[in-house]
This record gives C-alpha cells, structure tokens and sequence, in this order.
C-alpha cells in the first residue's frame, strides 16, 4: 500500500504499520491512542474560543502520542487529522518538545516548506517558557 499521501483509505492502515506499544493487548489500546488526536483537537479548540490553555494536557497527549508512532508517522498523522487554523499550536508544542520535524516527507496539503512558514503562537510561548 503506498503512504506517500496520506487519505481517508490508508491513514488508518499507516497508522497500524508505525503503531509500536509493547503494552498494548487489544484493538481498543490502539484506538484509544490514535484518538488522542481528537482530544487535542478539542483542547485546541477550547484554546481558541476562551483562551485557556491546558498545556500539561496537551503535552502529555503529545508526548504519549509520539511514544507510540514515532516522530515521522506522529507528524504526518497529527498535521493530516488537524485543521489548518491549529497548525500554528501544534507547531508551537513541537517546537518547545524538539519534535518538530526537519525533513518529514510533505504532505500533499501541506509543502515541507509550509511547514516552515506556519508561526508559532506567542501566547503559547510565553506559557510553555514558564513550566
């Protein structure tokens, strides 16, 4: 199967190839994680309509997140579900992580170079600086 780009066909499929949680004894572990996804979407979300920001949250989802798929899979799977008005919180974590990628292979909606031109988010910065 081929995961150059990710689509609504493969992404599961590519997610179970890079899937590596020595823990994990059923369909439902592995679900519960891919779904962390969801779940920062949603902080994201309450981020952005109210301000409050739970970032201990979102960096335990993160960090649980990239444990199991591994930097280059975590990336692609995370920028592909996301929507785009969050890339800059996303990158903003990643960057403060050092989990934001140099040379991820490109998505087809997002260019390695956008990548690199998505800002980060100075409310954000100034949180994270302060743990």
């Amino acid at each position: 199967m081929d995961f150059s780009v990710l689509n609504t066909q493969n992404y599961v499929m590519y997610a179970m190839r890079n899937y590596d949680n020595p823990q994990c004894v059923g369909m439902a572990e592995f679900t519960e994680d891919l779904h962390r996804i969801k779940y920062l979407k949603r902080l994201f979300r309450r981020f952005l309509d109210t301000g409050e920001l739970k970032e201990r949250l979102i960096l335990n989802h993160l960090i649980t997140f990239y444990n199991v798929f591994g930097i280059e899979a975590a990336t692609r799977l995370i920028f592909y579900r996301m929507n785009e008005e969050y890339y800059p919180l996303v990158k903003t974590f990643l960057v403060f992580l050092n989990l934001f990628p140099e040379g991820v292979e490109a998505e087809a909606e997002i260019k390695e170079a956008d990548l690199i031109s998505i800002p980060l988010n100075e409310n954000i910065i100034s949180t994270l600086r302060s743990i």
